[in-house]
């Protein structure tokens, strides 16, 4: 397959990249600067110098032609002020999937967030990030040119994959290694009959492959 993942130089998306060229797949990362390609060649994936803030959705479009799967890892980061919460969170994953819709390419992973909600309160920062994704969310799962599957992550962290996770439609709250949520996506590119699900995911004590099939029904 080729798997074209927006933010490609973040945390996750790195992750993903390995994993996916691990086993033999094409895989492409869209970045914003050019001294980030070194990480995404020693991950084992193509850099494509693209900034989703100022990119038009035909140039975009450009980029995901002849992939069989996008995955929207791309995030305004902790840093952030909420001006760029809502450009990048919410305006580049719409941006990213009308690319997809216009290149033909069906399935779209989000990588979102446990608890967004375009409803959410709160005039904080990440109060602002939670309805950016929600409100992205909400966008995509009116798409019916898009087989999409939205993944929410718990609280993040850098402890190493331990491959056991819970993934449902309602986990409740709790941390899950970055290694895992990457893991996660992998089994989801692979599995299409997930399509039209917003999933949550938690440190749990399932295996990443079984958890993905149970959610698909198989």
């Amino acid at each position: 397959m080729r798997i074209v993942i927006a933010g490609g130089h973040g945390q996750i998306a790195l992750r993903l990249e390995r994993l996916l060229a691990a086993r033999g797949d094409e895989v492409a990362g869209l970045i914003r600067g050019a001294e980030q390609a070194p990480d995404l060649e020693a991950a084992g994936a193509e850099p494509i110098l693209c900034d989703l803030e100022s990119a038009s959705v035909d140039e975009v479009a450009g980029h995901l032609q002849g992939a069989d799967a996008v995955v929207f890892a791309a995030g305004a980061g902790p840093g952030s002020g909420a001006a760029r919460k809502d450009t990048v969170d919410r305006a580049a994953a719409v941006l990213f999937a009308d690319a997809a819709e216009r290149a033909g390419v069906r399935r779209y992973l989000v990588v979102s967030s446990m608890g967004a909600d375009p409803a959410h309160q709160g005039d904080e920062v990440f109060d602002v990030y939670l309805r950016a994704k929600g409100e992205a969310d909400a966008d995509i799962r009116e798409r019916k040119n898009l087989d999409w599957t939205i993944l929410r992550p718990g609280m993040l962290t850098n402890d190493a994959g331990t491959g056991l996770v819970r993934l449902e439609a309602h986990t409740g709250r709790g941390p899950v290694p970055r290694d895992d949520v990457a893991a996660v996506l992998a089994e989801l590119v692979d599995t299409p009959a997930t399509a039209g699900l917003t999933l949550e995911l938690i440190s749990g004590s399932t295996p990443v492959s079984v958890a993905v099939k149970s959610v698909a029904g198989n």
